[in-house]
C-alpha cells in the first residue's frame, strides 16, 4: 500500500487498489488467526473507546477529583487504571497516535492539522493523516466489524472518518472546538444520512447528543448482528466551556473555596486511593503561566498562578463559575458513560466489550489564570459581576477556565497541555475487559498500573483483544509498523525497557526507564535540557542534570535519534 485516499500526491486508481489489497491481507491474517486455539470463539469482542478532550489527570473521582463521576468510578473498580499513561501533548497529535499506533509525525500530524502545510517542512507535518498509517477502523473493517465514530474528529476533513475506515459518523470534522448548543453545525455522514437524533435547538447540547449517538450506533451494530467498534470522541471539557445551567449550580459553592485548598484535598484523596504513594510524589508549587503577551496571560506572563486568597472576591466568584461549568461538562460525559454501561449490561454485551476511557492531553491553561472570553487568542478576559455570573457557559459564549484551574485539574503534576512536563503529557486511562481482567488466577488483577504506557498502545491493545495482528513489512512495505504494545502485555511487564519520545511545537522530552529529560519552551528563564528521576521525583520538582550530566547527555542523544527516526524536525541550537 502506498497511500490512502486524500493523502498527498495521490493516484486514485492505485490507491483504491492498494486499499482493497490491505483489506485482503487483513482478511487472510484473520482467517489464519482463527486457527489459533485462544481465538476460537463464536462472538468476536466489541470495542468502545471513549475520549475526553482536555480532561486533567485528577479530574475524575477515581483519580482523586471532586467532580462527580460515579459511573466512570464504578466501572473503574474492576478495571486497569493507568497511573503513567502518556499522550502527545495536544488534541490532534494525540488522536493520530491513538488511532494508528504511531507517533504523530509518522502519521503526518506532527503538531497540528493544516489546510496549507508548509512546503519547507517534512512529511511529518502534512497536517492530515498520510498513507503510511492504518487506523483502527481500517484494520477492523475487513474483519466484519461495524465501525462508528461520534464527536470530534480533528484529523483533518480531507482524511475524514468515512475515508479512513468508519462506516457511520455524527459530529464535526473541522476545527478543534465549537459552540455546544449549535445544533446545525454537527453533521451526519456518509453524506445523505438522515439524523436519527436531532433534538430541538432549545434542548440541544452536544455532549448529550454525542452520548446518545454512541448508544444509537451500538444498537445499530447489535441489530446487524455484527461486532462493533464505537469511538466516542467528546469535545468536553475543551473550551468553550458550556453546560446546561441546572448542572452548573451544584458546583458553585465547591469552587468558591479556591484552587489552593482543592489541590491539597485532591492530593490527599489520591493518597487514599493508593494512586500516590511514598515520597516520590509531592504536590508541586503553583505552576508558572507560560510567557505570552501580558494581555493574553492576564498580567502573569512567566509568573506563578496567583494564590486564591490574594484575588478579589469578584474575581474569585467569576473564576468559580468557570470551573463549575467545566465540572458540569465532565459530569455530563459521565452520565453518558452510565447510560452506555447500563445498555451493555441489559443486552449481555458488557462481558464481551473492551472499554477504554481516557483523555487526549493534560488540562488546558489557555491563556492565563483568569481564562478568556471570545475566540481563543482574539478574545479578552471579562470580569463578570455577580448578576452576570449565570451567563458564563451559556449558548453563544466562548470562554475558558484558565491556568489556575488547569493546575488543579493536573494535580499534583506541573505544567499543562502544549508542554512536555508530566502535567502536559499524562492523562487518566481506564481499561475494562472482563475476559482478561478479574480475580481469577489467569487474569490480570484490577487496580493501578504503574508501567509507563502511551496513546500508541491503544491500537495494539485492540488488535490483541480482537485476535488479529498488524500486517508485516513484508506484506505491506509502505505501511509503518506500530510503535506501541498491547496494554495487557505492558501490564504483565513484558515491555519494561521501553523508550518513549515526545515533541510538540518546541517542547521535547524522552523517557527511558525511570529517567526523563525535558526541553521546555516559553519560559521566563534560559532554557536547557532538564533531567528528572521519576522513581524518586514523580512530579519533576528536582532537576538533577548538573549531578548526572552523562545521563542527561545520553538521553539527549537518544531523543535526537528518536526524533530523526520518526521525522521530528528541531533546531540544533537547543543542544
Amino acid at each position: 500500500m502506498s497511500q490512502f485516499p486524500n493523502s498527498q500526491d495521490r493516484n486514485w486508481t492505485v490507491t483504491l487498489h492498494l486499499k482493497w489489497f490491505l483489506k485482503l491481507v487483513i482478511c487472510v491474517l484473520f482467517l489464519w488467526d482463527l486457527n489459533r486455539s485462544w481465538a476460537e470463539t463464536t462472538v468476536r469482542p466489541n470495542v468502545l473507546v471513549i475520549l475526553a478532550d482536555d480532561l486533567g489527570y485528577s479530574d475524575l473521582g477515581c483519580y482523586g477529583g471532586e467532580i462527580r463521576t460515579p459511573c466512570i468510578d464504578q466501572f473503574a473498580k474492576n478495571s486497569l487504571r493507568f497511573a503513567q499513561f502518556y499522550n502527545s501533548a495536544r488534541c490532534c497529535p494525540s488522536r493520530a497516535a491513538l488511532m494508528t499506533g504511531l507517533y504523530p509525525t509518522q502519521t503526518g500530524i506532527g503538531d497540528f492539522t493544516s489546510n496549507q502545510p508548509d512546503e519547507r517542512r517534512g512529511p511529518g507535518y502534512l497536517g492530515r493523516l498520510n498513507g503510511q498509517c492504518a487506523t483502527i477502523a481500517e484494520l477492523l473493517d475487513p474483519l466484519g466489524y461495524g465501525c462508528y465514530f461520534v464527536g470530534k474528529w480533528h484529523m483533518h476533513p480531507q482524511t475524514g472518518p468515512i475515508d479512513r475506515g468508519f462506516h457511520e459518523f455524527y459530529g464535526y470534522t473541522r476545527d478543534h472546538s465549537h459552540n455546544q448548543f449549535d445544533r446545525d453545525f454537527y453533521v451526519r455522514m456518509p453524506q445523505g444520512r438522515k439524523k436519527e437524533i436531532n433534538p430541538p435547538p432549545e434542548n440541544f447540547y452536544a455532549t448529550d447528543v454525542f452520548n446518545a449517538y454512541a448508544l444509537e450506533f451500538i444498537r445499530q451494530g447489535q441489530a446487524r448482528n455484527q461486532p462493533w467498534f464505537v469511538f466516542l470522541s467528546h469535545s468536553s471539557p475543551h473550551f468553550p466551556i458550556q453546560a446546561p445551567a441546572e448542572r452548573v449550580v451544584p458546583y458553585q459553592k465547591t469552587y468558591r473555596r479556591g484552587w489552593d485548598v482543592l489541590r491539597e484535598e485532591r492530593f490527599e484523596r489520591m493518597r487514599s486511593l493508593d494512586l500516590v504513594d511514598g515520597e516520590a510524589w509531592k504536590l508541586t508549587e503553583r505552576s508558572l503561566v507560560p510567557v505570552d503577551e501580558n494581555s493574553i496571560a492576564n498580567g502573569y506572563s512567566g509568573q506563578p498562578n496567583p494564590a486564591w486568597k490574594d484575588l478579589p472576591v469578584e474575581r474569585q466568584h467569576d473564576l468559580a463559575q468557570r470551573m463549575a461549568v467545566y465540572a458540569a461538562m465532565v459530569e455530563s460525559i459521565d452520565r453518558g458513560v452510565g447510560e452506555i454501561i447500563e445498555h451493555l449490561q441489559a443486552t449481555n454485551a458488557l462481558e464481551n466489550t473492551l472499554i477504554v476511557f481516557l483523555s487526549d492531553n493534560g488540562a488546558c491553561y489557555e491563556w492565563g489564570p483568569f481564562g478568556f472570553d471570545g475566540d481563543s487568542r482574539k478574545g479578552t478576559t471579562k470580569l463578570h459581576a455577580e448578576n452576570e455570573l449565570s451567563l458564563i457557559g451559556t449558548p453563544g459564549t466562548h470562554q475558558s477556565y484558565g491556568s489556575g484551574w488547569a493546575n488543579l485539574s493536573n494535580t499534583p503534576l506541573r505544567s499543562y497541555k502544549h508542554f512536555t512536563y508530566e502535567g502536559g503529557i499524562i492523562n487518566p486511562c481506564v481499561v475494562h475487559y472482563p475476559p482478561r481482567i478479574g480475580t481469577d488466577a489467569e487474569k490480570l488483577n484490577p487496580g493501578w498500573v504503574h508501567h509507563p504506557t502511551h496513546m500508541i498502545d491503544i491500537l495494539p491493545t485492540v488488535l490483541d483483544v480482537v485476535g488479529t495482528r498488524y500486517p508485516t513489512r513484508d506484506e505491506q512495505p509502505d505501511l509503518l509498523q506500530p510503535e506501541g504494545y498491547s496494554l495487557f502485555e505492558v501490564t504483565q511487564g513484558l515491555h519494561a525497557a521501553r523508550t518513549l519520545g515526545f515533541d510538540h511545537q518546541g517542547a521535547h522530552a524522552i523517557r527511558q526507564g525511570d529517567w526523563k529529560a525535558v526541553w521546555t519552551k516559553r519560559s521566563a528563564t534560559p532554557v536547557s535540557w532538564e533531567l528528572y528521576n521519576l522513581r524518586s521525583d514523580r512530579c519533576e520538582t528536582n532537576d538533577v542534570s548538573s549531578r548526572f550530566p552523562q545521563q542527561r547527555d545520553a538521553l539527549i542523544e537518544a531523543w535526537e535519534q528518536w526524533a530523526k527516526r520518526v521525522g521530528v524536525e528541531w533546531n540544533d541550537a537547543m543542544r
